[in-house]
């Protein structure tokens, strides 16, 4: 791996609690790695979807199955979504998250323990600053609601799972599950499913 010639000196990766994390068709491609779609030696602790999606097409290689519970995965998933990633922009371009084929059925098909967390008031490229949201405006239907807002409340949970299942410390995402008004957004529904 090249990357200790890209750290700090005195920083050194743990590689034992290595977590996948993606948006969009990047969360699919998350799950294509994890689920062993690509060789690799690596072996990963925990992995995130920020509203993933995948193909409409479905191109290679098949993520979804369409089956519960099917993900053969033994580490921890996070699943954010956003309430608005199904909607059109308009009549002509259709939504980039369809139902069917967005975070709710990657969400049903992680075995546990996973998380689900649905930005309800959000779309598909909230979360972006401001230079590729001005760019992904034209396809994705957005929320009312601070952009700002919604970087610092995705962020927070990215950070609270990871802290939880690389670092042992579940206080912040503990705080989330239980009461998902902490957050700057509002997160609606929030599930949590245990082994």
């Amino acid at each position: 791996m090249g990357l200790p010639q890209v750290l700090e000196v005195n920083v050194n990766p743990d590689l034992s609690k290595l977590a996948l994390c993606g948006h969009s068709r990047g969360g699919k491609a998350a799950f294509a790695l994890a689920l062993g779609h690509a060789p690799t030696s690596v072996k990963f602790s925990a992995i995130l979807g920020i509203d993933p999606v995948d193909e409409p097409s479905r191109p290679e290689p098949k993520i979804l199955t369409f089956v519960p519970r099917s993900f053969n995965l033994e580490i921890p998933v996070g699943i954010i979504g956003t309430g608005l990633g199904n909607k059109s922009k308009n009549i002509i371009i259709p939504p980039v998250s369809p139902n069917g084929i967005n975070h709710a059925e990657f969400f049903s098909e992680s075995k546990p323990p996973c998380c689900y967390f649905l930005a309800k008031e959000y779309g598909h490229c909230d979360m972006l600053d401001e230079s590729k949201f001005n760019l992904a405006s034209w396809v994705s239907t957005s929320g009312e609601g601070s952009k700002e807002g919604m970087r610092r409340g995705v962020g927070g949970i990215v950070v609270a799972f990871l802290n939880a299942y690389l670092g042992d410390e579940s206080g912040d995402l503990k705080a989330i599950l239980e009461k998902p008004s902490t957050a700057p957004i509002l997160l609606d529904p929030v599930i949590f499913v245990e082994k």
